[in-house]
């Protein structure tokens, strides 16, 4: 049998490392520190992310990407959405045109606004064979067997199906959807929203005012996906309101984290010294405001949170435009700008 290539090694490539060593399956997993390739082979532990999980010898670890993707058989993509073009490029000469490839980073590009599974498709070729897997998924969680579910996006049936097969665990259950456009826009724009109820819990504010940005976060960003072409349907899925709902709430949430820390002073600088990892929101945020911009579609939630992050604008000042907003419908389409 050949081989599943997890390229990244951080909480989210451990996670799924080890979910797929529990399957009997040979995995070689990427890092791109050469000691915590290493760490894992020596160990069996990763020695920074997930440290307290165990895989066994089934799975290898190397710094060395055409070593790992050398006969693999699929590849599971797990690097941040900011490094994700890079490490295709690099990928590309050892990666056949017909392997299956799924993409788990949420994001979208900045200034292209490309999707993932976009930027896969232009490097790597044969935008058929590719997927993306996006759901309430924190790692955490995953490595420790808790139930969970998720979705896997494909143009095409029988890829979505061999990555569900793939996946799939009496603890992780695994759905297919072909709105892959919805699938990914929902897991890069739910990371913006989680930011700003971060702000909420950082500003010291309670239920009502969290629950208000979920539910209206979520109206934003199907408002803007609808408008791109994304289905509607996929944002009251695993994909979106289950991912919001968890992202927004969890103390695993790196975004909501870094929302608290944004309104109690901090910066988003002092966030990843402080953690070493990326928080895709304040990535994908620049990448959703300037394709809401485009399109002419108003998304009041990620301007306060792009202003707060780019533009030194308070978090308190932020919450008070966002209440004295003129008073309007729940009707999603009286809120969007007139073009022109």
């Amino acid at each position: 049998m050949t081989h599943t290539a997890v390229i990244g090694a951080g909480s989210w490539g451990t996670a799924i490392a080890w979910l797929l060593d529990g399957k009997g399956g040979d995995v070689r997993l990427w890092a791109r520190e050469p000691e915590i390739a290493e760490g894992i082979n020596r160990s069996h532990h990763n020695p920074v992310y997930l440290s307290d999980v165990e895989m066994s010898e089934r799975v290898h670890a190397s710094a060395s990407i055409a070593e790992v993707l050398d006969g693999a058989g699929s590849i599971v993509m797990v690097t941040p959405s900011v490094g994700v073009r890079s490490t295709a490029e690099a990928m590309a000469p050892y990666v056949d045109s017909e392997t299956p490839v799924v993409i788990l980073s949420k994001g979208i590009e900045a200034k292209t606004s490309l999707l993932m599974t976009d930027i896969l498709g232009e490097v790597l070729g044969n935008a058929a064979r590719i997927a993306a897997l996006s759901g309430p998924n924190h790692a955490e969680e995953v490595s420790r067997a808790v139930p969970s579910a998720t979705v896997v996006a494909s143009t095409s049936p029988e890829m979505a199906i061999f990555f569900q097969e793939l996946f799939a665990t009496p603890f992780f259950r695994v759905y297919t959807n072909e709105d892959v456009m919805g699938v990914e826009l929902c897991g890069a724009g739910k990371n913006i929203i989680a930011i700003a109820c971060g702000m909420c819990d950082g500003l010291g504010y309670g239920d009502n005012s969290k629950a208000s940005l979920m539910t209206r976060g979520l109206a934003e960003l199907t408002r803007l996906g609808t408008a791109v072409g994304a289905k509607s349907a996929t944002y009251s899925g695993l994909a979106g309101m289950g991912d919001l709902i968890v992202t927004c709430t969890s103390r695993h949430s790196r975004n909501r984290g870094l929302g608290e820390l944004l309104a109690r002073g901090g910066s988003l600088k002092e966030f990843q010294e402080r953690t070493k990892m990326v928080a895709e929101g304040a990535v994908a945020c620049t990448g959703i405001y300037e394709l809401a911009n485009r399109q002419g579609v108003e998304v009041p939630i990620t301007e306060l949170v792009y202003q707060v992050l780019y533009k030194d604008m308070a978090p308190e000042l932020g919450v008070s435009i966002l209440m004295n907003r003129p008073q309007t419908s729940e009707d999603e389409q009286r809120t969007l700008k007139k073009k022109g």
